[in-house]
């Protein structure tokens, strides 16, 4: 193994063009939601909700979703079109605090599918099997402390793991080491492989600390870590909790040219080669960032004079948190923000889970043309759109199937409509949800088996396999 940490430059990239005012002024929003989440987490944990694998026991056959519920006891959760084939919690993962947060997955060459299971004080790493159980292979514990944020990401067969613990940089794992763990061949006395830290990661990067999430873009081989808390991209520095860059185009030696600081604290991003309708940036890298107040467009195909498209606020902002474009042809998005139903802004003043949908057609001007309302009220986290459907991981209200396909026919959200769901938090399904960050935290449904992975904070990962329609346009 070769442990590298390797900072070309420190510095922020390019004019900050009052980033820094603009980062301070939203720390306190960020501070005070984390402070919120971690109440609430502490709340749910004297309570019990926590409770490892004697409260949530292993699931190895499929659930179907016959009559709205999919399992039996404690372990029944209401659904629509979603069935359940397998869960693991926590604990079942080798996790003593037993706590999740992010998930991602990766596809092997041979086809085999594997999920790596974001918590508290690392990762674990599991197998989808034909039949979409999930078999526990190993676990990397996290590079410093354990924390409530960590963020996965993969490009090509390596993970990018970062988190908000102090110096925790970029641990950078092959996950070609998960093809030779094969707990079938003696099932009996073999065990889940610990990785180490000192000698399975390909390469540590540490010329970051803590950050918040991580933004992948496999094209440009280029991690980007994003709000930054402490370390050479907080909020504090020049990077002004910016998109501190990482090249990973050799895994063994990530390298960076610094910090994009020109809008503050970058909370999530997705970031595409272009090829979309705006012709002036055909072809170049464009990210389309959630910056707490705002939709912001950056070209950052020049590392080191990156440039803002465009800055564009909308009705209910209150805090901008993660989005996805629609399709290949880039010309709508979908946004969440975290703090608008909890709040009672704008269009989420009911509570129920809004999503604003912009059109960005022309990437300096975009448009928010209008949004949708779940049935069902809950606080929006993640969302992945696949074939025409947003898979949306909405705190208490779980796994949310959404036909989005429709948008260009009806930018306003018309013809939006929910197609599936699984809900892996039935504590507040009698009250109709509650504005609660307790459920689900993400979901990866890029599987080409179709099974879908949900990661719950406070029970374990879930494999799931969505059984509706297609998208209908």
């Amino acid at each position: 193994m070769r442990v590298n940490a390797v900072l070309v430059a420190a510095t922020a990239l390019g004019p900050q063009l009052g980033a820094a005012a603009g980062s301070a002024a939203s720390a306190s929003k960020m501070e005070e939601l984390m402070d919120l989440k971690t109440q609430q987490w502490d709340e749910a944990r004297a309570q019990g909700l926590f409770g490892g694998s004697l409260l949530y026991r292993k699931i190895t056959s499929k659930q179907r979703c016959i009559n709205g519920v999919a399992g039996k006891g404690n372990a029944a959760y209401h659904c629509n079109n979603v069935d359940l084939h397998g869960f693991l919690s926590h604990e079942d993962l080798g996790s003593t605090t037993k706590a999740g947060n992010d998930v991602w997955g990766w596809t092997s060459p041979d086809g085999r599918e594997f999920g790596i299971v974001g918590q508290t004080d690392g990762v674990g790493f599991v197998e989808i099997t034909r039949n979409g159980n999930l078999e526990y292979l190993g676990r990397l514990d996290t590079q410093t402390t354990a924390t409530s944020w960590r963020d996965i990401k993969v490009i090509g067969h390596h993970a990018y793991i970062g988190a908000e613990s102090d110096d925790h940089g970029l641990q950078i794992f092959d996950l070609n080491k998960l093809l030779s763990v094969r707990p079938w061949w003696n099932p009996f006395f073999w065990r889940p492989r610990v990785f180490k830290k000192d000698r399975d990661l390909t390469a540590h990067f540490s010329g970051f600390g803590a950050s918040h999430n991580l933004v992948a873009h496999e094209e440009a081989k280029v991690i980007y870590a994003v709000g930054g808390r402490s370390g050479a991209n907080a909020r504090n520095t020049t990077c002004a909790g910016g998109m501190f860059v990482v090249d990973v185009s050799d895994p063994a030696n990530p390298v960076s040219p610094g910090c994009i600081a020109q809008d503050g604290y970058v909370h999530d991003a997705q970031c595409v080669v272009y090829t979309g309708p705006t012709e002036k940036y055909r072809d170049r890298q464009i990210c389309f960032n959630f910056n707490e107040e705002t939709l912001t467009i950056m070209d950052v195909t020049d590392k080191k004079a990156p440039v803002v498209i465009s800055r564009t606020a909308y009705d209910g902002a209150t805090y901008t948190h993660q989005g996805w474009l629609v399709d290949d042809t880039m010309t709508f998005l979908l946004l969440d923000d975290e703090k608008d139903e909890q709040e009672g802004t704008g269009p989420a003043g009911d509570g129920h889970t809004t999503t604003y949908i912009f059109n960005v057609t022309n990437l300096e001007a975009p448009i928010n043309t209008g949004i949708y309302k779940s049935p069902t009220k809950s606080i929006d986290h993640n969302q992945y759109v696949v074939k025409g459907l947003s898979y949306q991981a909405n705190y208490g209200s779980g796994l949310r199937v959404v036909d989005v396909s429709g948008v260009e026919l009806d930018p306003t959200g018309g013809n939006f409509e929910e197609v599936g769901f699984f809900d892996c938090h039935p504590e507040d399904d009698e009250e109709g949800g509650v504005l609660k960050f307790l459920g689900t935290w993400s979901v990866y449904p890029n599987f080409k088996s179709g099974y879908i992975l949900l990661n719950s904070i406070e029970r374990g990962i879930f494999s799931l396999k969505y059984t509706g329609r297609k998208a209908r346009y």
